[in-house]
């Protein structure tokens, strides 16, 4: 699997922000679009009620199988976004923190969403991405 997108920085756009402005995928690439990783362990629970960190990691954690499912990896992701239950900025900024640290660098473009409510009780993040492989 060879890495299929270039993440764009255009001059004109502030440079200080932690993510790329846009993603490119060439012709041909596979495109993978992931569900909304919740923090949900195996049996259907809520893992870390309360904690956001510690629910965005479990959203990673899950985001990964999903991807491997489709023939993906973290490597592979275009596009990436994050909402949190919350309309705290700390929280948000949290979150975000995380998310950065997984893609390091070449942080895909992306979009971070403070929402009023989630789907599942006491889930405060939900990640959502979208992958480009090349075979």
């Amino acid at each position: 699997m060879t890495a299929a997108a270039t993440f764009l920085h255009p001059d004109g756009l502030h440079p200080g922000v932690p993510y790329a402005y846009a993603a490119s995928t060439p012709p041909g690439a596979k495109t993978v679009h992931l569900a909304g990783a919740c923090p949900l362990d195996a049996d259907g629970r809520v893992v870390a009620p309360g904690d956001v960190v510690a629910q965005t990691t479990a959203c990673i954690e899950n985001m990964r199988v999903a991807l491997a499912a489709a023939g993906a990896g973290i490597e592979d992701v275009v596009f990436v976004r994050a909402l949190v239950a919350s309309a705290d900025r700390a929280q948000l900024a949290a979150v975000w923190a995380v998310v950065h640290a997984l893609f390091g660098d070449r942080t895909p473009p992306g979009t971070l969403l403070g929402v009023a409510a989630l789907g599942w009780p006491d889930q405060l993040v939900e990640i959502e991405a979208v992958a480009a492989v090349v075979d």
